[in-house]
């Protein structure tokens, strides 16, 4: 009887303890609540499955959603993310909604998007049109910069 309860005590500790192991944060995909998750930067609702982005902060696993490329390299800006060149970001490829590496995908500038960037991501360089300019994850930023400052010259003052 002693013995019984020597080892229950025993293997009650050993789950308790295991139960408190720290788990190293993951860069993985999180689920998506589609029209229901909002743009981390613009608040609009996540819900073109062919544009959207998750990007993964790799110290602690929070995820952000975001409807557009542009958006999502914007908040960086806007939130001086210290973590950017570090963070795993993932993008629908336009074509089959699968997530893919934003910073491996291939990108051209002439589809329609949620926030109008005109960025889309492809898995596969083969499936941009043949006279398409052929973009890549460095080249974006640059880019929407330059949308932002046309957008923002039109304003009246």
């Amino acid at each position: 009887m002693r013995i019984a309860k020597l080892l229950f005590i025993l293997l009650s500790l050993l789950i308790t303890l295991g139960g408190c192991e720290k788990k190293k944060p993951t860069t993985e995909l999180r689920d998506v609540h589609w029209d229901r998750d909002m743009c981390e930067r613009c608040k609009m609702v996540t819900s073109d499955r062919h544009h959207s982005v998750q990007v993964i902060n790799p110290a602690n696993g929070k995820s952000y959603m975001f409807d557009d490329i542009g958006c999502t390299l914007l908040w960086f800006d806007d939130e001086k993310i210290e973590w950017r060149d570090r963070a795993k970001i993932w993008i629908t490829d336009s074509q089959t909604g699968k997530w893919i590496d934003a910073r491996e995908a291939y990108y051209d500038s002439d589809s329609i998007t949620p926030m109008a960037y005109g960025l889309s991501a492809h898995a596969l360089r083969s499936d941009i049109k043949q006279d398409a300019e052929v973009l890549h994850f460095k080249d974006l930023h640059s880019i929407i910069i330059r949308i932002e400052e046309k957008i923002n010259n039109r304003k009246p003052n």
